[in-house]
C-alpha cells in the first residue's frame, strides 16, 4: 500500500488526575479509548508522551512556602544572596515568598538585559544607547529606575518583575542589583543561593572559587521530605510550578518507573511495543519575544530506552539538488528510497545529513508534545505520536 501520511500527533484527553490516582491505568485507558473512538490502531514504536504535571499530581509531589522557609533556615544561618533567578510568577515567585518568610535580609542579583531563558528587564536598544555594558556594569535598583523608569513591564505578561519580587519580600527587606557577575553578591554576603537553571553548576563553581562560604542551588532545596510533603532528590526545586498562593508543585520523581510500566501494560493489551516519555517544557525559542521555553532542568525526566540518541537522517532536499538532480518522477522516488535504505548507521559529519536537526530525540519529541498539549485549557495532557520513526522509504 502506498504511504500518503508520515508523522501524526494526537492530543489525548484524559480525566483530571488527583493525588493517589493510578496514573499508569489512566494513561493506558485514555490512549486505548481514543484509539477505539477515533478508529486508529496502536503500532510498534508509537510514542506516548505524558506531561510531567500528571506524574507530579498523581504522586502528590507538593510543598508549601513554609517548607521552603524551613529548608532555607536549615541551610543558611544568616543573610542570603540569591543569584540569577528567572523572571516568573509561575516559577520563582512562591520560592521567593518562602525565602522571605525566614525574615532574612535578601540580596537579589538579576541577569540583564534578560534572564537565563530570555525574559527581558529592559529594552536592549535603549541599553546600548545609554552605553551600558552588560559584561562589566552593575546597576542598583535606584539606578535601574532612573535609567529605565518605574514601570518596566514584560511585553507578554505585563508584569514589572523587579517590583513584583520586591513586593514579595517582608517589609521590603531586599536589595536588588542587576549584574551578570555572580561574584558581586559576595560584597554583601558570603552565603549564596544559586537560582539559575541550565548554567547553575558553572555559577556555583565561580562563586566557590571567589570565596563564597556556602553555595546552595535550587536543586539542593527540598531534596528530601519536609513535614512529610513533596520533594525531588535529583532536581530539588528546579522544574517546580506555582500550584496555589502558598503551595508549589515539584518536578516529578521516579518518572522511569511510570514510562516502563505504561510500556509494559500497552504491550500486554495490544501486543505492540511503544515508547513512552514524561515531558515538561519544550526546548524551543520564541523568535519574536526571544524567550526560550525551557525553564525546566531537562525536557524529559524519564523515557523508555528506545528514545535514546539523536536522529540519523538524510536530507532529502540535498539529495534532490545534488546527486539525484537529473532524475524525475518514479525514478527519483526509487533512487531516494534506495539511498535511505542503504544509509550508514551513523551519518554524523556526512554531506547527505547536512541541515538535519542535531538534537536529542527526547528534546525534539518533548518539544512536539509540549506544543501539542499546550499549557492552558486544551485538556490533552497525553500525546500520541505515530510514524515518527518512519521515513520516505517506509511502506
Amino acid at each position: 500500500m502506498i504511504r500518503t501520511v508520515g508523522t501524526t500527533v494526537r492530543g489525548i484527553r484524559a480525566p483530571i488526575v488527583k493525588e493517589g490516582d493510578n496514573l499508569v491505568d489512566i494513561v493506558v485507558d485514555s490512549v486505548l479509548k481514543a484509539s477505539e473512538h477515533e478508529n486508529f490502531y496502536i503500532n510498534d514504536r508509537d510514542i506516548i508522551g505524558i506531561t510531567e504535571s500528571l506524574v507530579a499530581r498523581a504522586q502528590g509531589n507538593y510543598a508549601t512556602s513554609e517548607d521552603i522557609a524551613q529548608d532555607i533556615n536549615k541551610k543558611f544561618p544568616g543573610d542570603i544572596g540569591i543569584v540569577f533567578p528567572i523572571l516568573s510568577r509561575n516559577r520563582f515567585s512562591i520560592i521567593l515568598k518562602g525565602i522571605a518568610l525566614t525574615g532574612k535580609k535578601i540580596y537579589l542579583l538579576l541577569n540583564y538585559p534578560s534572564d537565563e531563558v530570555g525574559n527581558r528587564l529592559m529594552d536592549i536598544d535603549k541599553m546600548h544607547n545609554l552605553k551600558i555594558n552588560p559584561y562589566t556594569d552593575t546597576l542598583s535598583e535606584d539606578e535601574y529606575r532612573k535609567l529605565f523608569g518605574n514601570n518596566v513591564c514584560h511585553p507578554f505578561t505585563g508584569i514589572d518583575y523587579v517590583q513584583l519580587y520586591k513586593d514579595l519580600t517582608v517589609n521590603n527587606d531586599v536589595e536588588i542589583y542587576l549584574s551578570n557577575d555572580p561574584t558581586l553578591v559576595l560584597k554583601y554576603t558570603k552565603d549564596v543561593l544559586v537560582a539559575n537553571i541550565h548554567d547553575r553548576n558553572r555559577t556555583k563553581q565561580i562563586l566557590k572559587k571567589a570565596g563564597a562560604h556556602k553555595v546552595v542551588g535550587l536543586d539542593d532545596l527540598l531534596t528530601e521530605p519536609i513535614n512529610s510533603r513533596g520533594y525531588n532528590p535529583e532536581y530539588g526545586l528546579l522544574g517546580s510550578n506555582l500550584a496555589t498562593e502558598t503551595k508549589i508543585k515539584l518536578f516529578p520523581r521516579d518518572s522511569k518507573y511510570y514510562v516502563d510500566e505504561i510500556q509494559k501494560k500497552i504491550k500486554e493489551k495490544t501486543g505492540k511495543l511503544v515508547e513512552v516519555m514524561v515531558y515538561g517544557d519544550g526546548a524551543f525559542k520564541d523568535p519574536v519575544g526571544k524567550i526560550w521555553e525551557l525553564a525546566d532542568p531537562i525536557v524529559s525526566p524519564g523515557y523508555t530506552s528506545g528514545l535514546e540518541g539523536t536522529p540519523n537522517e538524510i536530507k532529502l532536499k540535498y539529495l534532490a539538488d545534488t546527486e539525484l538532480k537529473n532524475l524525475e518522477g518514479e525514478e527519483a522516488i526509487e533512487a531516494i528510497k534506495e539511498k535511505i535504505n542503504s544509509k550508514d548507521a551513523d551519518l554524523k559529519a556526512h554531506a547527505e545529513s547536512l541541515g538535519t536537526t542535531p538534537r536529542r530525540l527526547t528534546d525534539l519529541l518533548g518539544s512536539l508534545c509540549d506544543l501539542t498539549s499546550g499549557s492552558g485549557d486544551k485538556g490533552t495532557p497525553i500525546v500520541l505520536i505515530q510514524g515518527y520513526f518512519d521515513n520516505f522509504a517506509t511502506e
